[in-house]
């Protein structure tokens, strides 16, 4: 990267609105946001917002795209990855020793040697009482001894939602040790240190959190809400079932990942590729 474009790309990013747009952007990777759900979850108005996206979009740190009638926006990783490069191997002259990062280590290796113990795995949603349920009993029963699963959500619920519990308790999930809880209960200092953190839902997704000790593996497997579900009570049902149904089938790649022979960035294409799977999953599929 060129100094006159690493100065454009910081200049975009010095008015700190601009710099929370670009990171909800980057939080939700290649995936892609639509311009009302970033300006609903950081609070700004269309015409504001559209001219922070302009001005991200002319540092060549945004790019947009259609799909179907929407317009999704996205962060530029390979031009953040060229901005960080620029500051590592110019500035710090590519000294490892002042500019060490955790990119280059594998999950297996942070620590300096191959990891023996289970990895810590987080499933974040809003209410914690359907979706992020779904996943921690999913992988607490196909992950086996490698994986130690966990769920929080953001406003957590009251309870697990009665639809969920009756969908796990027809699997044969063992539903006594689950629970809806905030995720402040992760973020304490006696908390086991995250691997991965996955969202499962969009706000979960656009909500800045403080950094993870540790910098775990993240993703976005973002799923439609069950409890929104409208109809009769059959196609309530189903709506659950069919959540179910894809949140198994991403627990189920996850857990076939090759871990220790992944560095962190096919192992972070690896997590994407999984949260892109379509999340349509037909009638017949369930019967």
């Amino acid at each position: 990267m060129e100094s006159i474009d690493a100065t454009h790309a910081f200049d975009a990013l010095s008015h700190p609105a601009r710099l929370e747009v670009f990171r909800l952007l980057v939080r939700r990777g290649p995936s892609g946001v639509r311009p009302s759900d970033i300006a609903a979850a950081l609070g700004l108005k269309p015409n504001t917002l559209s001219v922070y996206l302009a001005a991200l979009q002319a540092a060549g740190l945004v790019a947009s795209q259609r799909a179907g009638r929407a317009v999704l926006y996205r962060a530029e990783l390979r031009r953040v990855g060229a901005l960080v490069d620029y500051l590592v191997d110019d500035c710090c002259r590519g000294r490892p020793d002042l500019c060490s990062t955790h990119l280059d280590m594998t999950p297996m290796s942070r620590d300096g040697a191959a990891r023996e113990a289970p990895f810590h795995v987080l499933f974040l949603c809003t209410g914690n009482s359907a979706r992020s349920i779904f996943a921690e009993a999913l992988l607490t029963e196909l992950g086996g001894a490698r994986f130690v699963a966990h769920s929080a959500g953001l406003d957590p619920a009251a309870g697990l939602n009665p639809r969920a519990v009756e969908v796990l308790e027809r699997a044969g999930h063992d539903v006594s040790s689950l629970r809806a809880k905030p995720v402040s209960e992760f973020q304490r200092s006696d908390a086991p240190r995250m691997d991965f953190v996955f969202t499962v839902c969009d706000r979960a997704a656009n909500e800045h959190c403080p950094p993870w000790p540790g910098q775990p593996m993240t993703g976005h497997w973002g799923l439609p809400d069950p409890v929104a579900a409208q109809g009769t009570e059959a196609e309530k049902s189903l709506a659950f079932a069919q959540t179910y149904a894809q949140m198994r089938r991403r627990i189920e790649g996850f857990v076939a990942l090759p871990l220790q022979s992944l560095d962190r960035l096919a192992l972070q294409q690896r997590l994407d590729e999984i949260g892109r799977r379509p999340s349509f999953q037909s009638r017949e599929t369930l019967t």
